[in-house]
């Protein structure tokens, strides 16, 4: 009994001194930290209760991709304060091999990359046995690049040559690399650069005109769903062999089915839409509770695209609301830690990654309730786990380094101002 005693009294200091550690350790906004936890938290009641047809398919229980969800959040969570704990500025000069890094890797996956629905997104890891998005990686890596080059190049920064191009050029290149085998990605990282460019002080006139030109695809591609669209027998008709390449009959597709989703009689290709539409009309206001969502067993990825339908099923137009407003929240913590950094590379930085988040996090929503086409997005730190959620887990740490810094700079000039108050008595 006294050698058990002993053994306590051993291992109860040292853990409760590693945990008292951490806690010291960990800075940064203290609400950006509390949102994220509130996330994780009820992606685990989400994710348990929207993985039931996904369980019944690959004849495994509800609880194992719980703990598997919950297995991402810890991972996730380590992530976060081992980024948060690096100083932002290092992420200023391994931006160039991240960014040199990714391009070979989107290659690789347009090439060889892991199919779905005739898109190359993925690659496999040999060892780990599991797939992740390059994209992500490419992202991440661009916002770091692209926020290094503004902070360096304000002096020049309204010349075409010196300032325009070299910052322009890189986001052209990713948007190309990814942009075939996920569109709405490349869209996403092309409206979150333009956002940034332009509060980076970018020509207008130069960023209106590169936005002129890369609308013209886009453009192209919603005349032709129109075109090839009967709206007689209300179905879409055969599309034209240059047409038929890669993924633009999906893109064609999904154009239609956004436009005509009550009168498509293609039941496979508006199906995702209109099992969504039934979920928020059966959660109503307050919803059916938690648990109790019906169209999650008919409802395609209601654990990940679609899972913002089966939370205003389950919580109804008020808890969608809120987890609306907890975004927003994020991105207003973010523009203040833009506003107090003093340095152009961590404020421009902070400021990338929460709009791409949070642009990401609205184009989901906005997919779910039927404003926008669909995207394939997931919801960030609400959708089932994986590298699309450990790579938001990264971003936000990064945010954190930049808060974290800026609060020690504060407390540095706050104690040197009362020093020299103390001196002056």
């Amino acid at each position: 009994m006294a050698e058990e005693t002993n053994i306590r009294s051993f291992f109860t200091p040292s853990l409760s001194s590693v945990s008292g550690n951490i806690v010291n350790k960990t800075r940064g906004d203290k609400s950006i930290w509390a949102i994220v936890v509130l996330l994780t938290v009820a992606s685990l009641l989400l994710v348990y209760s929207s993985t039931g047809s996904l369980a019944f398919r690959t004849a495994k229980s509800n609880e194992s991709y719980l703990f598997k969800q919950f297995a991402f959040i810890v991972l996730g969570l380590i992530i976060i304060y081992f980024a948060h704990r690096i100083n932002y500025t290092l992420y200023s000069k391994v931006a160039l091999i991240l960014f040199m890094i990714s391009l070979p890797l989107l290659l690789y996956t347009l090439l060889f990359g892991v199919e779905l629905n005739s898109g190359s997104r993925w690659i496999r890891l040999p060892v780990l046995n599991m797939t992740f998005q390059t994209s992500d990686l490419a992202k991440l890596a661009l916002f770091m690049y692209l926020s290094r080059m503004l902070s360096r190049k304000q002096a020049v920064i309204k010349d075409f040559k010196k300032g325009f191009l070299p910052i322009i050029t890189p986001v052209i290149i990713i948007c190309v690399l990814i942009a075939p085998a996920n569109l709405s990605t490349a869209l996403l990282v092309a409206g979150t650069s333009f956002i940034l460019m332009f509060i980076g002080r970018v020509n207008i006139r130069h960023l209106g005109l590169t936005i002129l030109i890369g609308a013209i695809p886009v453009i192209f591609l919603i005349i032709t769903a129109l075109l090839t669209y009967d709206s007689t027998t209300h179905e879409a008709k055969k599309l034209p062999a240059v047409l038929s390449v890669g993924r633009i009959p999906t893109w064609i597709g999904r154009v239609q089915s956004f436009i005509h989703s009550n009168e498509d009689k293609d039941n496979e290709r508006s199906y995702q839409i209109n099992q969504a539409k039934i979920a928020i009309a059966k959660g109503g206001l307050i919803g059916k509770g938690p648990g109790n969502s019906e169209q999650r067993n008919f409802l395609p990825h209601s654990y990940s695209d679609f899972i913002y339908a089966i939370i205003i099923e389950e919580y109804g137009l008020l808890g969608a609301g809120v987890i609306l407003f907890i975004y927003l929240f994020f991105l207003f913590r973010c523009i203040k830690i833009y506003r107090k950094c003093p340095y152009a590379f961590g404020a421009f930085l902070a400021l990338a990654l929460s709009f791409t988040l949070v642009i990401q996090a609205i184009a989901n929503m906005g997919v779910n309730v039927s404003l926008f086409p669909n995207t394939g997005v997931t919801l960030p730190l609400l959708s089932k786990g994986g590298s699309s959620f450990l790579f938001t887990c990264f971003s936000i740490g990064i945010i954190l380094s930049v808060a974290r810094n800026v609060e020690q700079l504060e407390g540095s000039l706050t104690t040197n101002q009362t020093e020299e108050v103390e001196k002056g008595n």
